[in-house]
């Protein structure tokens, strides 16, 4: 009996690792076709991250939570600049998946979007004004 069950724990393992590489390359094609790319999980979040450090791009984080109603108004904004700007990286963080995200970041009120570049913040802007999040994005994605 024992080898089974071994076996079983093997073949967990390798499924739970081919879906997480699933998942990374679903969100890397997602981010060369300027889509958002939602962060579930650290690992999922620490990758991007690090993807984007790597890469020398500007990182968009939208800290958005399920009951936010300006969330649910500015996420298909968010949408649209990920297109118009697909050499940004855009990523949705919800506050109450991501606690040690949102608390890094010292997010108080949503939606508050950050500004990275090789991982360090440098700007944040909050609420929901398409206007003000398209200034600082072509601000910062310009340098």
């Amino acid at each position: 009996m024992p080898h089974q069950s071994f076996g079983f724990f093997i073949e967990f393992d390798s499924l739970q690792r081919v879906k997480r590489d699933k998942e990374r390359e679903k969100s890397r094609i997602m981010a060369e076709e300027g889509a958002v790319i939602g962060c579930h999980t650290m690992d999922e979040y620490n990758h991007q991250m690090q993807q984007a450090k790597e890469a020398k791009k500007l990182v968009v984080i939208d800290f958005t939570a399920s009951w936010c109603g300006p969330c649910r108004v500015i996420a298909p904004v968010f949408a649209e600049f990920a297109k118009k700007y697909p050499h940004v990286v855009f990523l949705k963080v919800d506050v109450d998946e991501l606690k040690t995200v949102a608390q890094k970041w010292q997010i108080e009120a949503m939606p508050t979007f950050v500004f990275v570049k090789e991982g360090n913040g440098i700007d944040k802007f909050v609420g929901a004004k398409k206007d003000g999040i398209q200034k600082k994005i072509e601000l910062h994605a310009a340098c």
